[in-house]
């Protein structure tokens, strides 16, 4: 459960291979992700079905990136891919959750300091929580106000973009908080040749003519959630263009929406205070969230698919 606080907890936390309390899931504190943030995650959503089921969304696609993650900086999760997928349905039924976020973490662990970590143990954990919208119900339906960031997205080579690596995310922080402190809902960062990569963490989509458009997987992450975007808006019929993106594009769209596990679909209705298209939900943003809320929800069968039963 979330706590007052705005935290989370639950019953059991799967680490290592088992099943522990709660309250017991500790670390060292010379773990190394601590001190110099090598590790990966996912996050991963599972939702009850109009027909009662609990169905994880595309399982196997999360846990394949997190190993994916894991090869790109050389971590070696010492699991098979179908244990640890397989112990995600555990721990959802561990914690009695209906629907919920599922958080599979690698990380380092303790032994030796310094930049290298030698031949520290590799350890693997699975938490879940309730989770409702991450970016509000309002939000949702009325769209967020965001701000491009003063700081930028990593470049590709001083730090590889297509891991969910967790020392990466401190960029990520840095932008979301500027974002808060400034008034504003949530953050876009510009790549390092200034143009549109992605907001903190979320992919980012604008429509403009009745057409998508999106910043190529250059400098952001393949998400999960913006490859499901694409996938329905072009059984829908909606042409999506994956190009470079200027900032001043943003401005003058007449659609802005974020996609990602926790944002979901999530529309934004103002950049730098500038409104954005009617200054609501768009028309095609509205049709990606139904389409997306069927999906989840079981209500279409031909994604059935993506769904698997807990």
């Amino acid at each position: 459960m979330s706590d007052a606080a705005g935290g989370v907890s639950g019953d059991k936390i799967w680490l290592d291979g088992g099943f522990v309390d709660w309250d017991d899931a500790n670390v060292h504190i010379l773990t190394h992700t601590l001190h110099y943030g090598l590790g990966v995650f996912e996050g991963i959503r599972c939702y009850r079905t109009d027909d009662g089921r609990s169905a994880v969304f595309r399982l196997p696609e999360h846990v394949k990136r997190l190993y994916d993650s894991a090869h790109i900086n050389l971590l070696e999760i010492p699991f098979p891919r179908d244990r640890v997928q397989n112990a995600v349905l555990e721990t959802l039924r561990a914690n009695r959750l209906e629907e919920g976020y599922i958080r599979p973490l690698v990380f380092i662990g303790d032994g030796a300091m310094g930049l290298h970590p030698g031949d520290n143990p590799i350890r693997v954990a699975v938490i879940a929580w309730p989770w409702g919208k991450y970016l509000g119900e309002e939000g949702m339906e009325r769209g967020i106000r965001a701000k491009v960031s003063t700081f930028a997205r990593h470049f590709v080579n001083a730090k590889m973009t297509k891991g969910k690596t967790c020392g990466d995310y401190v960029n990520s922080i840095l932008a979301k908080r500027e974002a808060l402190l400034d008034g504003y809902d949530e953050a876009i960062l510009l790549d390092t040749q200034g143009l549109v990569s992605e907001a903190s963490g979320e992919n980012v989509f604008l429509v403009k003519g009745g057409v998508i458009h999106t910043p190529p997987l250059t400098t952001v992450l393949d998400g999960i959630t913006r490859d499901t975007a694409i996938e329905l808006a072009r059984d829908k019929g909606i042409d999506v263009v994956e190009r470079s993106i200027t900032r001043d594009e943003l401005y003058i769209a007449d659609e802005i929406f974020l996609t990602g596990t926790a944002a979901e679909v999530t529309p934004i209705r103002e950049v730098d205070h500038r409104q954005i298209g009617e200054g609501s939900r768009g028309p095609i943003t509205h049709t990606l969230q139904t389409a997306f809320f069927d999906v989840v929800s079981g209500r279409d069968a031909k994604y059935e698919r993506w769904l698997t039963t807990v």
